[in-house]
């Protein structure tokens, strides 16, 4: 081992911040630390200070001391590397250089520490790279708080609309009883009046009573029917349930408003299958896969679309049905069936059965089922591509400026884009002046990604700068670009399943679809 432990000392000997990276005791650290303040000298020019046992590496840094324990066989150039690595990172944590600051930074600068030294052994690595380590943001996470909270506020102005309903049902019904009570108590006082005056009076009042109960009981019923009327009107009223909570509620009272909520969270195929609901019996899976290479100066290089239809079924028995599906009606997308499938049927009633209807469909649990459906587009302009990217680097003097633009078609509504410049290989981090979105530098691989969670009609365009030492232009290319999409090509939807089997007379099977449009191999060349 060459670090026994990181740590930070006021001159007093008080422990601020303290790492260690072998096994020792606390009892132990505690020693070592507390009997530096006693060796260090106050006209000595040497910053290390040896014992019987250890050597102290320090380095003062205004009223506090950043200190290094390592054994007396360690490489005292190494531990001074390391030393001044330290040094640069505790100001790019700590606010202030005082106790206060460094307390309050105690985590931050610990976490640091550890991207420095691992077991005892100095990291290669700069200062930008242990800051974008200890970041640790994830595009993923944000996108997902994103849907999630668009699905919350969907979900409150839902439950704001139906209490209003239920607040004018209320009044309607208010109004209602208002009417028959104050009918009935001017009449019932009238008879009361009577039967005070006139004793023998008092049955008739009574039966007279009961007599307009009855005959004003209607209105009631009328107020209360449409007040029913108008409360029934919406699924369900459990979204006003406030005092239940939970995503289940949640979840709940977007399928009761007709949101689809599987076909917004598609990371990965693990997800889809954890949230696809067991209680579908079919799942339909519409993807189409790009492989595009667009031109550095315009235009595209070479255009290919793939899709593909699959059906997953949960029950063995529950595959004697036909699929009925609409498509976009694009004449430069050829469809293909599967070999079992009746292609006759297809042309003719755009319907996927078995060419022997008396055998069903197979189960299909593994990946996203049986494919049905095949097709191709391998024709199209620059319009219809989802987007485009512009790069233009210029060298000036001893720098190379580089603007990137994005351009993305009205057609899609892109998310999760990661737009990947390569890069020369670099010492530090690029700098960039403008980015319309995120960026992180990938230094292992010398490749700045460019994130943007989301495009829609907000920023269908965007751009970035940075500057680079001077390269030559091809350097940046080829540019490669990731993103996914929820609508399609061929615009192909399910519209319903047909049973082959009963009697007819029962409900339509459920099913789910799930639609989304990847980029496969995405290059700007």
């Amino acid at each position: 081992m060459v670090v026994l432990a990181a740590s930070i000392v006021g001159k007093s000997g008080k422990v601020l911040v303290s790492r260690q990276y072998v096994d020792m005791s606390r009892i132990r650290i505690e020693g070592l630390l507390a009997a530096f303040p006693k060796l260090v000298g106050m006209g000595k020019q040497h910053t290390y200070i040896e014992t019987e046992n250890v050597r102290y590496v320090y380095q003062p840094i205004e009223v506090l001391f950043l200190l290094l324990v390592t054994t007396k066989q360690s490489n005292i150039l190494e531990d001074l590397d390391t030393l001044r690595m330290l040094s640069k990172l505790v100001p790019e944590y700590s606010m202030s250089l005082d106790e206060e600051g460094i307390n309050r930074a105690a985590f931050e600068l610990i976490f640091a520490f550890d991207e420095v030294i691992s077991l005892g052994h100095k990291e290669s690595v700069t200062v930008a790279q242990v800051k974008q380590y200890c970041e640790m943001e994830s595009h993923e996470e944000k996108l997902h708080k994103l849907v999630m909270q668009s699905k919350i506020n969907d979900t409150k102005d839902v439950m704001k609309r139906k209490a209003n309903e239920i607040d004018k049902s209320k009044i309607e019904k208010t109004r209602g009883d208002k009417v028959g009570l104050s009918s009935m108590s001017s009449l019932g006082s009238g008879f009361n009046d009577s039967s005070m005056s006139h004793g023998p009076g008092s049955s008739f009042g009574s039966g007279s009573m009961l007599g307009m109960i009855s005959d004003v009981e209607p209105i009631s019923t009328k107020a209360k029917d449409r007040s029913r009327s108008s409360v029934t009107a919406p699924p369900k009223s459990s979204g006003m349930k406030l005092g239940k909570s939970g995503k289940n509620q949640l979840m709940e009272s977007l399928k009761a408003e007709g949101e689809d909520i599987i076909e917004d969270v598609k990371p990965t195929s693990q997800t889809r299958v954890a949230v696809a609901p067991p209680t579908d019996p079919f799942t339909l899976t519409v993807e189409e896969k790009l492989n595009v290479a667009l031109r550095r100066d315009g235009g595209i290089s070479s255009f290919d679309m793939q899709g593909t239809l699959s059906l997953q079924i949960l029950n063995q028995d529950d595959g004697f049905v036909q699929v009925q599906i609409e498509t976009g009606g694009n004449p430069e997308i050829l469809f293909k069936t599967h070999p079992n499938i009746n292609r006759e049927l297809f042309n003719s009633e755009s319907i996927l059965g078995l060419k022997r209807p008396d055998q069903p469909f197979p189960t299909g649990q593994g990946g996203d089922g049986v494919g049905l459906l095949r097709w191709r587009m391998q024709r199209a302009d620059e319009s219809m591509v989802p987007l485009t990217i512009n790069c233009w680097p210029s060298v000036s003097g001893n720098e190379t400026y580089v603007s990137i633009e994005y351009e993305a078609s009205s057609m899609f509504d892109l998310t999760n884009v990661v737009i990947s410049v390569p890069l020369p290989a670099l010492r530090e981090a690029p700098m960039v002046k403008q980015c319309d979105g995120d960026w992180r530098y990938d230094s292992r691989n010398s490749v700045l990604e460019w994130s943007i969670l989301l495009i829609d009609n907000s920023n269908r365009s965007g751009s970035m700068e940075f500057v680079v030492p001077p390269v030559d232009s091809s350097v940046f290319f080829p540019i490669s670009v990731q993103f996914a999409a929820t609508s399609t090509y061929s615009g192909l939807k399910v519209t319903g399943m047909i049973p082959l089997r009963g009697d007819g007379g029962g409900a339509t099977p459920k099913f789910v679809q799930r639609t989304q449009l990847i980029a496969q191999n995405y290059q700007v060349v």
